[in-house]
């Protein structure tokens, strides 16, 4: 993996917010413009009743900070509540998922390290999802019993 050289300057204005491929959650990506190899920072903003992907990594630790509201998050069979600035360090092996069981909005940072090349765009290796989902990634934790996320009207 190569280092940056010199540095880069986001500007939050830059930030193109997007939903995410499986769970149609917003987020925004603040290293993708810099073409870091070695980290991964990205805004997660999870809406009312709803649950990012069920996952682990197969290098990367990732470290959940939460920025604004009451983050709640599963980590193998341990449900955690994260008070605004709050945060958790997660290893690559354990299964993990930010979720949203309040009726407002939470904002997360997560930053993971080393980034996973066959994530990267233009990566030439094909990528086993089984290594990142071992079980179904649409699991949503028993907290949102009930709830249909993500909606079919995103």
């Amino acid at each position: 993996m190569n280092a940056i050289h010199g540095y880069h300057f986001i500007n939050p204005t830059d930030l193109v917010w997007r939903p995410s491929n499986v769970m149609k959650i917003p987020n925004a990506d603040y290293l993708e413009r810099t073409g870091s190899e070695n980290i991964g920072a990205r805004l997660w903003r999870l809406p009312p009743k709803s649950a990012n992907t069920l996952h682990k990594h197969i290098r990367a630790e990732e470290f959940y900070f939460v920025l604004e509201g009451e983050g709640r998050m599963r980590v193998g069979d341990e449900t955690l509540t994260v008070p605004r600035y709050g945060g958790v360090l997660v290893g690559p092996d354990m299964l993990r998922q930010v979720f949203n069981d309040t009726d407002a909005d939470v904002l997360w940072l997560i930053i993971g390290a080393p980034e996973e090349l066959e994530f990267l765009q233009g990566s030439k290796s094909t990528m086993d999802l089984s290594l990142i989902y071992p079980v179904d990634p649409k699991q949503l934790p028993k907290e949102l019993a009930g709830t249909d996320w993500p909606p079919n009207s995103i």
